[in-house]
């Protein structure tokens, strides 16, 4: 199963298409894109204007798993919607989370 994240020796890489302006802060569950790759489908309800967006996104992520919000950085999609994170921690812990979080 092609799944939203990686598992490497150190962190878990999230790939994130984000919503700005969406509304409300949600996680809407994993999708698959044409191409055929997994992403995590998040809407904030802050605006992509000076980061704002970026800054829910790692918030929203922070409270939903239950980890510091230092524990997440943003790797690649700066600009735009589809987006790369970094999520430092215990790797069991984490997909235990991860999954929790899904319902999976």
């Amino acid at each position: 199963m092609n799944s939203a994240w990686k598992i490497f020796d150190d962190h878990v890489r999230l790939a994130v298409r984000l919503t700005p302006h969406g509304g409300r802060d949600a996680i809407d569950g994993i999708e698959t894109d044409a191409a055929g790759k997994c992403h995590l489908k998040i809407r904030v309800s802050a605006i992509p204007e000076k980061g704002k967006a970026n800054q829910a996104l790692i918030a929203l992520l922070s409270q939903a798993l239950g980890i510091p919000k230092s524990s997440i950085q943003l790797m690649s999609g700066d600009t735009s919607r589809k987006k790369v994170l970094r999520i430092d921690g215990d790797l069991e812990d984490l997909m235990e989370r991860l999954e929790k979080l899904l319902k999976l």
